[in-house]
């Protein structure tokens, strides 16, 4: 499947963990160590979304190309962070717009992992979406689709909490076996999941980073155990278990 990571904290060159780490997602994407059976490498694109000093909205770049393929600028420094590698599900189209990280509003998303039987296993479920919804998905990839259900019910009035688990056990009993790692933050907060694939997190000073696999062998890297979803700040990280959110 997916590598991907979300950090807040000071402001950081996006080298400091696309490239720099002896294990950062540019080494991620094609020595991975735990793909627990998803694929071996991530070369079906790359893209990275940011919060530009002082703005409340992110920027974003994607491309079809493997990332040490792709002209992402070292010098762009940001304190919130989200970028992902691609391995693309056997099936699914390899476009600029099929890479993570997805976007709306504040909220940037990326999904780690496969919806069984997609689309067929998520047509109840869309059928909730507005038609304009499914008409402007940014890619027809069981990703864009999640998104799309995840950012209903949030306008919907649901905590990013309660669409992130009612949209993963949703999806659990319409497709058993998915593998649903879902990442998202709105420069404030991120939220992941742990569904079938690896997650880790490190909380340092003031600072937090969550991504697929540790970026280096600091000792403050804590694995996420599977069935948990993860609310972490730079100050404080909670870990419910699905089902409780």
């Amino acid at each position: 499947m997916c590598r991907h990571l979300a950090y807040l904290g000071p402001p950081v060159p996006l080298s400091a963990l696309l490239s720099d780490p002896p294990h950062g997602l540019a080494h991620q994407a094609w020595a991975p160590r735990d793909m627990r059976g998803g694929g071996t490498i991530n070369a079906d694109g790359f893209g990275v979304g940011w919060f530009p000093p002082g703005s409340d909205q992110p920027d974003r770049y994607r491309s079809a190309m493997p990332i040490w393929g792709s002209s992402w600028s070292l010098r762009v420094e940001s304190g919130a962070i989200l970028a992902a590698v691609r391995s693309a599900t056997v099936g699914m189209p390899i476009l600029e717009t099929a890479a993570a990280p997805f976007l709306a509003g504040r909220w940037l998303f990326s999904h780690n992992g496969v919806v069984r039987g997609f689309p067929g296993t998520l047509a109840g479920m869309a059928g909730e979406l507005p038609v304009e919804d499914l008409l402007t998905l940014e890619a027809p990839t069981d990703s864009a689709a999640l998104f799309a259900l995840v950012r209903h019910r949030l306008r919907a009035g649901k905590t990013v909490e309660e669409a992130v688990a009612s949209v993963i056990t949703e999806t659990l009993d319409a497709a058993p076996g998915s593998r649903l790692n879902l990442l998202l933050t709105d420069g404030e907060r991120i939220i992941a999941s742990t569904v079938g694939h690896s997650l880790s997190v490190r909380v340092t000073g003031d600072a937090v980073l969550v991504a697929s696999e540790p970026l280096d062998d600091h000792p403050a890297w804590e694995a996420v155990p599977d069935r948990r979803l993860l609310i972490a700040t730079p100050h404080d990280v909670t870990h419910l278990t699905l089902g409780e959110a």
